[in-house]
């Protein structure tokens, strides 16, 4: 019997969760969002501080729940990158502090892995796989080949996707963040707005949110200064064609060109019912079977974090005690940590 549990602290939701034997026992989260919407995105030294409060209340009700104490704990996995370098460091500092105490193994757990694995909650993987990384932070294509093999083969040059998000999100009026009110809105509106997709390689992989973003910010500002009424609805619906557009675009011809047998969403954005919707239907009459993660997976928790540690800890990957935080960590060096 093995039990891990892992902390989640990268961003702006404060996770704990505890797994034995693959089976998820607790799985707590306290988000911030309702402090960081006045400020329209997540303020870093704020959500440092809350995540420093909130961190022992979510370790105590991930104890009660899992109805187990620490000293029954095999090991103690945590987020240690990517993400925002104060976040990261309290989740960090938690789980030393009780590797340390209890004389346990401490697993480092790539962020953006733990997106990938929680779709192992609704399925198990078959390779070749790719994966579609959408969030708040990151813009991902990456091959898996096998378990724990990452090959990124396109990511974004500039913005993710979920930062473009919030930022027309803002320039709209809509509240953060701004993947769920665009995608509400963009749902009673028509793509009538001309918004381009950035020219690029036809064989590249790649993204680039920056241009799409500004083309919205300046045809709004525009329409503002000649009086002109914004609607809202429609601008929504045309930024949300084209950038879900290239994402399942890119998906596709890349699950092709390297005959995947399964494709899996992961992250943040996965929770766009367009995206999903999209990729249904893109792979609609081929061999390829579509992973959606639930709701609950998207975003931000533990037991995502505690899904990639199980496979560590098997492999007996373990960090000392000096580990310190990567807040740009890539996916294909998530076996690099000292």
């Amino acid at each position: 019997m093995t039990r891990i549990l892992a902390i989640e602290s990268s961003c702006d939701e404060t996770a704990v969760a505890i797994t034995e034997d693959g089976k998820l026992l607790a799985n707590v989260v306290a988000t911030q969002i309702s402090v960081h919407e006045k400020y329209g995105g997540v303020m870093p030294e704020i959500a440092s501080r809350l995540h420093a409060e909130n961190i022992t209340v979510c370790l105590t009700e991930a104890l009660r729940q899992a109805k187990c104490k620490l000293e029954d704990i095999d090991a103690f996995a945590v987020t240690r990158g990517p993400g925002l370098i104060g976040c990261l460091h309290v989740g960090l500092q938690a789980a030393k502090t009780l590797a340390m105490l209890y004389k346990k193994p401490l697993i480092p757990v790539h962020h953006l892995a733990g997106h990938i694995y929680a779709n192992q909650y609704v399925g198990e993987f078959k390779y070749p796989m790719l994966c579609v990384v959408v969030s708040g932070g990151n813009t991902e294509l990456v091959i898996m080949k096998g378990e724990l093999d990452f090959e990124i083969i396109g990511e974004t040059l500039d913005d993710a996707v979920g930062e473009c998000y919030d930022k027309v999100a803002r320039v709209l009026g809509l509240p953060y963040p701004g993947g769920l009110p665009i995608d509400q809105h963009a749902k009673l509106g028509q793509p009538v707005y001309p918004i381009h997709r950035p020219k690029m390689p036809h064989d590249t992989y790649n993204f680039s949110y920056s241009g799409i973003k500004t083309q919205v910010i300046n045809m709004v500002n525009t329409m503002k200064m000649k009086g002109e009424v914004v609607n809202i609805d429609d601008m929504a619906c045309s930024f949300q064609r084209v950038a879900v557009g290239m994402i399942t675009d890119r998906a596709m011809r890349a699950a092709k060109n390297y005959g995947v047998k399964q494709i899996v969403l992961a992250g943040g954005v996965s929770a766009n019912s367009y995206l999903r919707d999209q990729m249904q239907k893109k792979v609609k009459g081929t061999s390829i079977e579509l992973i959606i993660p639930p709701l609950w997976c998207t975003t931000d928790n533990a037991a995502m974090i505690a899904k990639v540690a199980e496979k560590l800890y098997v492999r007996k990957v373990f960090a000392p005690l000096t580990l310190g935080v990567d807040p740009n960590w890539r996916l294909d060096e998530w076996d690099k940590f000292e």
